[in-house]
């Protein structure tokens, strides 16, 4: 099986959405590493604060750390050689270390899911869902400005059909008003007796 070892600095997380800041660049690399592993690739990740044993082990992350510090990470190491260093690389790379047709990153990060997902709690009056969803996007470190914009937007989409059913009673009305008022138009409720006949 084709291996991938990835040999991260020092961090919390390598999900780059712990901390106070989202860190774009790892929520994409994670994503791509979930879609290699996908694809049948072995991903192996090591966190030099966590796990600093790994990085002693191997020769030639001990070597590129001799010579050029931390500043050498993140490695990456993939049939006994080094692929990357001191960069995490795009899908397409990635892919062509393996004859993978890489294709587009995906946009929809988590961040994103979770504007998504407040609009459409907006939209659906689920104050439960919203506060939920916007705890959540607040932990990937979503700014208060791109949750406002999200509201707003779901409030326009919300207001669409609201006013397309106030427009139809307004001209509803305005048709039976019209009616109404045409002379020798006979409404509804307003059909005159039968007329009887000669008693017999």
């Amino acid at each position: 099986m084709k291996r991938l070892d990835v040999y991260d600095p020092a961090m919390c997380c390598s999900t780059g959405v712990c901390g106070p800041q989202v860190d774009p660049a790892l929520v994409r690399f994670a994503a791509d590493l979930k879609w290699l592993q996908e694809q049948g690739v072995e991903v192996r990740r090591f966190n030099l604060s966590q796990n600093p044993a790994a990085f002693v082990e191997n020769e030639l992350v001990r070597a590129a750390l001799t010579e050029k510090g931390e500043a050498a990470l993140p490695l990456l190491v993939t049939e006994g050689k080094v692929a990357a260093s001191a960069h995490y690389p795009a899908r397409a790379e990635l892919a062509g270390w393996f004859g993978l047709n890489g294709g587009p990153s995906s946009l929809f990060t988590p961040a994103v899911r979770e504007l998504v997902a407040i609009g459409a709690a907006v939209a659906a009056n689920c104050e439960p869902c919203l506060r939920y969803h916007v705890r959540a996007a607040k932990e990937l470190g979503v700014s208060t400005p791109d949750m406002a914009s999200a509201v707003e937007m779901a409030a326009k989409v919300k207001d669409v059909p609201h006013q397309a059913i106030l427009k139809l009673a307004a001209r509803l009305t305005l048709e039976n008003a019209e009616t109404a008022s045409e002379p020798g138009k006979v409404q509804a409720g307003d059909a005159p007796s039968p007329v009887s006949g000669p008693k017999l």
